[in-house]
């Protein structure tokens, strides 16, 4: 006897189906159009191919380009399967390993054949030819249940040794799936589309190789990565490359150079060697945000760089991060001495990672009351973490970094109001700023410190904080991300939206409970009984390197007025100026402004394109006329902006109200 199955569709009602029957065949019924659009299901909350039958009674959702997120994943796993299929049909004897889907696109991981070499850019468009080639066929994606026995078999016989040991780490009882696409097969969980003529031949583009060590550990075989982006349509892929155009002219590392603010070299890997004028950035950040925590009650500390490993044994740190820290000796010893160095985990040192648990120890100094919390101890905390080189990027990712880090400490009445209290801080920052942001909810991650109950009550205050200031809506983008917290306290993170339209996550606040227990801190209770003060951790910047990286792509360089390293550069069209221009120089100084004069023997025309090069926002131009008249030509930067001449006088209290910083202003 047939069975059959109840598949209820998201509108509540309910299809009898027979046995056999797919999601396919469902939208086939409600009708074409949705026959069409379908491009996988949703089963019981789980996306699965749209061509796999029901298995039992169901929940169904179909997929269509309209569920942005999920269609973009899995045509972006079908480019990867479809890249993979054509670079071994184009270079035989390349084996292949793994290829996700990514943020914007995909990759997949090769290794090429010895005698070829590595894959390059050149190769790429031969590469996309060849997947256009394959998308035409139109090729069913077909799932397959093997053994792993037969999956290992299989790919040890076309000698294909990095699946067949990776596939070998599987559980023997776990449900092994091939994808077949005409005769090549790949291992795969999928899902992917019904077929390679689903995907747009015109909606991606491979972008570049890389080098990537197999299961990302150095000790193993280099491989070759090919990158590349994969939209819905040409209208996307098109709209995404002009972003990428517009995001390399936007490149800090580019602006970086131009604006003489900075360098990186090999001499310090991962750490920034800050120019004068970059450092004038710094500075004015540094100046602007403790303003904006004196004002909020902190306390400003200052903490060791090095410390024993036995405090970061006992924080948790140790056995989290210490692959990523720098260790050092207690004791250098003798070089002549043979021998270990040292003779186990106590007698090493680091470099700290993070601020937390130093801030523990000052806060543990002298005996604390409920009265005197809350407790608010900031430091611009130097840490260093040793990141993997592939990781590094300008000064977005680097090894050295220095935090705008606060640990507030206080009671469990406190917390909300606290909590609360930052959310308003880092609203008015980050629109000081220009800054839109969305805040996001990061719960409870699988390996974790503390009870269920403890989660329970820290990801229940945080919720509550953020909507009693009245950000928990759409406008601020409120989303609640399970697994994404950190090992000891869910964390509430700013996610901010630049002018190009991408998003950096920035700031966070953490309510912790596992560490001030780990390391012991208390404090009196009104009931003269010793408690555990909650510690909130908290970054609005994140880092001051990040931080700068994101302003000058925001801006493109073009920095707000108060943050530009030089703010203006009275420049002379004739030598007979040059005093008048010195004179200049010296009023706007005397007024606070960081000023500089160009009185070289340059056309003026020169020296418009080398200032506007170095985004100088303001360029006060002077001949003969101004200088008899006592008048300035104002030419701000800015191919929209028109040259104004202003009197001095006026021209001097106009930038100096403009280069006040926002929080400074009337």
């Amino acid at each position: 006897m047939t069975q059959h199955f109840k598949i209820t569709l998201p509108d509540g009602s309910v299809r009898e189906v027979e046995q056999g029957t797919t999601p396919a065949d469902v939208a086939a019924a409600i009708g074409p159009g949705l026959a069409k659009a379908a491009m996988a299901a949703r089963i019981n909350g789980e996306v699965r191919d749209i061509g796999r039958p029901f298995e039992s009674d169901a929940e169904l959702a179909l997929i269509t380009s309209r569920d942005e997120a999920e269609a973009l994943e899995l045509v972006r796993h079908d480019y990867a399967h479809v890249l993979a299929e054509a670079v071994q049909n184009l270079f035989p004897g390349t084996q292949i390993t793994f290829g996700p889907a990514t943020e914007d696109g995909f990759y997949y991981d090769f290794a090429p054949n010895p005698e070829r070499g590595p894959f390059t850019e050149e190769d790429l468009p031969a590469i996309e030819e060849e997947m256009r080639r394959i998308i035409a066929r139109d090729e069913p994606l077909v799932r397959e249940v093997w053994t792993r026995d037969e999956v290992r078999g299989f790919f040890v016989k076309n000698g294909e040794t990095f699946k067949a040991e990776w596939v070998m780490e599987l559980p023997a009882e776990e449900t092994i799936t091939m994808y077949r696409s005409g005769q090549w097969v790949d291992l795969c969980r999928g899902p992917h589309l019904a077929s390679t003529g689903k995907l747009d031949p015109q909606a991606f583009k491979l972008t570049r190789v890389s080098g990537a060590y197999w299961r990302g550990d150095q000790k193993n075989a280099m491989l070759s990565r090919i990158y590349g982006t994969g939209w819905l349509n040409k209208k996307q892929l098109d709209a995404h490359l002009v972003r990428l155009e517009e995001a390399a002219k936007r490149d800090h590392r580019k602006l970086g150079q131009e604006m003489d603010l900075f360098h990186l070299q090999a001499e310090a890997h991962g750490s920034v060697f800050w120019h004068p004028n970059g450092y004038i950035i710094w500075r004015e950040l540094e100046a602007y945000m403790r303003r904006a925590i004196d004002e909020a009650g902190y306390q400003e500390v200052k903490t060791p760089q090095v410390m024993d490993a036995r405090q970061w044994e006992q924080s948790g740190h140790w056995g989290k991060y210490r692959e990523n820290m720098f260790v050092i000796p207690d004791e250098v010893p003798n070089v002549e001495d043979e021998g270990p160095i040292v003779s186990g985990d106590a007698d090493w040192m680091a470099l700290k990672p993070m601020n937390c648990p130093a801030h523990v120890l000052i806060f543990k100094q002298g005996i604390k009351s409920y009265r005197d919390l809350p407790l608010r101890i900031y430091e611009n905390g130097c840490c260093h973490r040793n990141e993997p080189h592939g990781a590094l990027h300008g000064l977005m990712r680097v090894r050295q970094f220095t935090q705008d880090d606060a640990h507030i400490f206080c009671r469990e009445d406190q917390i909300v109001e606290e909590v609360r209290a930052f959310c308003e801080l880092s609203d008015r920052i980050y629109k000081d700023f220009g800054f839109s942001y969305a805040i996001k909810l990061a719960l409870r991650p699988d390996k974790r410190f503390g009870s269920d109950e403890v989660w329970d009550l820290a990801e229940a205050e945080l919720r509550d904080a953020v909507m009693k200031a009245g950000f928990a809506t759409e406008q601020y983008g409120w989303e609640e991300l399970p697994g994404e917290g950190a090992f000891y306290a869910p964390k509430l993170e700013w996610h901010l939206t630049d002018a190009i339209g991408r998003t950096w996550q920035v700031g966070t606040i953490q309510s912790d409970r596992v560490l001030p227990d780990r390391l012991d801190a208390t404090y009196v209770g009104e009931d003269g009984e010793r408690h555990r003060p909650i510690m909130l951790h908290r970054a609005i910047f994140g880092s001051y390197e990040r931080f700068i990286g994101i302003l000058i792509e925001h801006y493109a360089g073009k920095l707000p007025l108060w943050l530009a390293p030089v703010q203006a550069v009275v420049a002379t069209i004739v030598s007979d100026a040059n005093d008048y221009a010195r004179e200049v120089e010296a009023k706007l100084r005397a007024a606070g402004i960081r000023v500089e004069a160009d009185l070289r023997n340059e056309k003026i025309n020169y020296k418009v394109r080398e200032h506007s090069l170095a985004k100088v926002p303001n360029l006060l131009v002077v001949g003969k006329r101004e200088a008899e008249e006592r008048t300035v030509a104002l030419r701000p930067l800015g191919a929209e902006a028109r040259q104004e001449v202003m009197a001095l006088d006026e021209l001097v209290e106009r930038l100096r109200t403009e280069a006040l910083p926002p929080d400074l202003r009337g």
